[in-house]
């Protein structure tokens, strides 16, 4: 039996027979090519220095096997102005292979001296938008340990894989395939934003960057949605950290995967371009050029063949995070093309009378280096490289003259994500009609979630773009896209659809994805699954989310960009899905989890609560929200008639819901958090109390981190320290997110939470569940009354 593919709207080339074709850009001739060949020997050379001087740090493997594709973007391809790196309408390229930042390093610091030394006039005016040769001084450096002439330079710390604390860097990628979700995310962004000249987002990775799961369901969203803005250049160098034939090649079977990004690539509905010698520059720029003209709505792909470690003396996995000794013969070796092109040489190897060494003293190597990375400064001067500089000048200038001539600007009808923030800022204000519940009604707290969700896109013109893990109806994420086209979004077919289809079942590739698209700064993404699936599988795409966001601040200080982690069908009233989707444990993977201001979880317990609470979480923009909602209808409580706190009390994070008798000396205080338990205690457990003559106090935990927010004073105000002390909880969650709220051995003893009876709890009907977990309200009023007695 022959299996084929079926049909597909990508196509695959080969660089070397390419149909005919008008090339967008001006022909490289000989000389060109030429000072692209010096440039490459430069970069390399500069990758051998800064892994040899910055020891055993960083990745020469990687980094000098991508170098040429990525010269050939930068000084080819690009419409960019290289004196803003802020620039909204600029193409961007997005290394999601952050291992390979010893490269991005090398190569921005190298177009920065070129512009520096031949058109200065381009450079940017503020400082903190440039990356020159000397922050390469503070390569893989905490800003704590900066050497002496790092700190005399004002070197910047470059962390060990991208973060946008540098320029023209809008993602922090490099962690297990999430810098491909989240660079095909920020393609999203922009191409819904600027509709038919979106900016174009080129994305560097490697075979091995392929292999995690979020990259396949991500290469299927992008294909699926027609993602054309995109460009995916693979480095195929066939070499790992442990293995040199990660994918079949040919007849020889992979050892990771039997796929190769050629076949995985158009499985996804991509077009291919197959570039055989990926250390050829005609082939580079043909392939890249190309690209450009290919107009038929599917994303790209150029996979290029090369060598990891090319020329260093180290090839293939062994050089994937190592390399030479410091100051080895064979790393001598490397740099022995450059400085004999030159007529330059490399430090003397005696310095205040400490061999410059394995061993040798810190500052002593770092002078070495700086002496050596003045020899990559010679290399552009001209008496030793005439016209080098000049050549890669002028053709940034062209590349910003391309960006000014296209005119590149949002439609008309583009997304208004000011007005989301306007909007936040009046979270105490009444209510909008259409997410006013009344009292008596019967309302599910994840359709309240839904219902101001769709208040916020309809009032910004469609800043929501939402996705879930083939639960929009059943999350009622799908409210939020209320009054826009229906179905799934589609660049060209369907290009005012807010529903996005990411993969299906995919929550690793959906939050990847809308961290991107959050990171394009005019959307209010959502992502939406059981609380148990996404918080674990959306975690390490929210923490780099939440690291890019704090990192920004170092070059553009402005409030973060925030990405919506949907907790939905949280907690034990999930009970027929079984203890595998009801579970309690995902806001303890969360909540006080992050730096303060980065994620803010939610936990609502009535309907009434869920605008004002989500509001006043988005007037402080956190990187990250983190609502936590059910899934059964509840009843819409007549607060005040019950004696409770109105559902604006919600705000400040914790309040008093329950205030006691006065009069009264008060027998217990109580600290709740998880909509199960509180709707419990206030429609099972009070009643039991009152007759019971106790008179309890009652706080409810809505947001930590929102009260943590709140001045320390009016922390103390609303929940006095002293109450720790002499409270105990009850959680429809786990035990530890009590801890805080609850201090004393004797309260914890008595607080109330998922596992303490029986461990997982069994299926059925929520009230029944939670029966068995100990949490009915019967329970509860047992438990406070011997709490209470003593």
């Amino acid at each position: 039996m022959d299996v084929r593919f079926g049909p597909r709207r990508g196509r695959i080339w080969n660089v070397t027979d390419l149909p005919a074709h008008d090339d967008p850009l001006p022909p490289l001739d000989g000389d060109a090519l030429a000072r692209f060949e010096d440039l490459d020997l430069v970069y390399r050379s500069l990758c051998a220095l800064m892994y040899n001087y910055v020891p055993k740090s960083g990745h020469p493997g990687g980094s000098i096997s991508s170098g040429r594709i990525v010269q050939s973007i930068l000084f080819d391809v690009l419409d960019y102005d290289i004196a803003d790196p802020e620039a909204a309408a600029a193409d961007q390229i997005s290394y999601a292979a952050g291992h390979k930042a010893l490269g991005l390093y090398a190569i921005w610091a190298l177009r920065d001296e070129a512009v520096r030394a031949a058109r200065p006039e381009l450079l940017p005016d503020d400082p903190r938008h440039r990356l020159r040769l000397e922050d390469l001084l503070g390569f893989r450096r905490n800003p704590t340990s900066l050497g002496p002439l790092a700190r005399e330079f004002g070197s910047k710390a470059l962390d060990g894989h991208p973060t946008p604390a540098t320029p023209f860097v809008r993602l922090s990628t490099g962690a297990s395939g999430v810098g491909v979700a989240s660079s095909f995310g920020l393609a999203l962004g922009l191409l819904d934003v600027y509709g038919a000249d979106a900016p174009r987002v080129h994305v560097i990775e490697g075979e091995g960057g392929l292999t995690p799961g979020r990259v396949a369901e991500s290469l299927a969203a992008a294909g699926t949605m027609g993602l054309r803005n995109i460009v995916l250049h693979i480095d195929w160098n066939q070499a790992s950290i442990d293995s040199d034939r990660v994918c079949r090649d040919g007849e020889l079977p992979g050892e990771y995967v039997q796929w190769d990004p050629v076949e995985l690539c158009y499985l996804h509905d991509w077009n291919v371009i197959v570039v055989p010698d990926g250390f050829d520059f005609r082939q580079i720029q043909a392939a890249q050029r190309f690209a450009l003209t290919v107009d038929n709505g599917q994303p790209t792909a150029i996979v290029y063949r090369t060598i990891k470690g090319w020329k260093y003396g180290i090839e293939g996995r062994k050089s994937h995070g190592a390399g030479h000794d410091l100051c080895a013969e064979p790393f001598y070796q490397a740099v022995a093309p450059l400085l004999e092109r030159i007529d330059a040489a490399l430090p003397t190897c005696e310095r205040d009378k400490a061999p410059c060494g394995l061993g040798a003293k810190p500052d002593v190597v770092e002078r070495c280096y700086w002496d050596a990375l003045q020899a990559i400064r010679s290399a552009f001067e001209p008496e030793r490289n005439p016209g080098l500089a000049q050549f890669f000048a002028d053709r940034l200038a062209a590349a910003r003259e391309r960006l000014a001539a296209r005119g590149r600007a949002p439609r008309n009808d583009a997304p208004r994500i000011e007005v989301a923030w306007d909007i936040a800022s009046g979270y105490l204000s009444s209510p909008p009609e259409d997410v006013r519940f009344e009292p008596g009604s019967k309302v599910a707290l994840r359709a309240a979630l839904g219902k101001t969700l769709g208040h916020y896109n309809r009032a910004t013109g469609g800043a929501v773009l939402a996705a879930a893990a083939d639960l929009l109806g059943s999350t009622s994420v799908n409210a939020a896209a209320e009054g826009f086209p229906a179905g799934f979004f589609h660049a060209e077919n369907n290009p005012g659809a807010r529903l996005l289809s990411i993969g299906g079942i995919c929550e690793d590739a959906i939050c990847g994805m809308l961290t991107g698209v959050a990171a394009c700064g005019r959307h209010l993404p959502a992502a939406s699954s059981y609380g148990a699936f996404i918080a674990p599988l959306g975690h390490i795409a929210a923490r780099l989310h939440g690291i890019a966001s704090q990192a920004r601040q170092e070059i553009a200080p402005e409030p973060y960009r925030t990405f919506i982690l949907v907790c939905a069908h949280a907690g034990l009233k999930t009970g027929e899905d079984g203890p595998t989707h009801a579970d309690p444990q995902p806001l303890q993977l969360l909540e006080e989890n992050f730096p303060r201001g980065v994620l803010m979880t939610a936990t609502p317990w009535e309907p009434q609560e869920v605008w004002p609470l989500i509001g006043a979480c988005l007037a402080r923009r956190p990187a990250v929200l983190a609502p936590f909602v059910t899934r059964p209808a509840e009843p819409v409580l007549d607060r005040p008639a019950l004696g409770l706190a109105p559902a604006e009390a919600a705000v400040s994070g914790v309040y008093e819901l329950l205030a006691p008798d006065a009069g009264r000396a008060v027998d217990a205080t109580v600290v709740l958090q998880g909509s199960e338990v509180t709707y419990a205690f206030v429609q099972e457990a009070l009643p039991l109390l009152r007759e019971r003559g106790l008179n309890v106090r009652a706080y409810y935990v809505a947001s930590a981190e929102l009260f943590d927010s709140l001045p320390e004073s009016e922390r103390e105000r609303i929940f006095p320290s002293r109450l720790g002390d002499e409270a105990m909880g009850i959680t429809g969650f786990t035990l530890p997110t009590m801890y805080r709220w609850i201090r004393s051995e004797r309260g914890r003893a008595h607080t109330m939470y998922s596992y303490r009876n029986i461990g997982y709890p069994g299926s059925g009907h929520g009230a029944s569940v939670l029966r068995q977990a100990g949490l009915d309200g019967a329970s509860q009023a047992d438990m406070i009354e011997r709490f209470a007695r003593g």
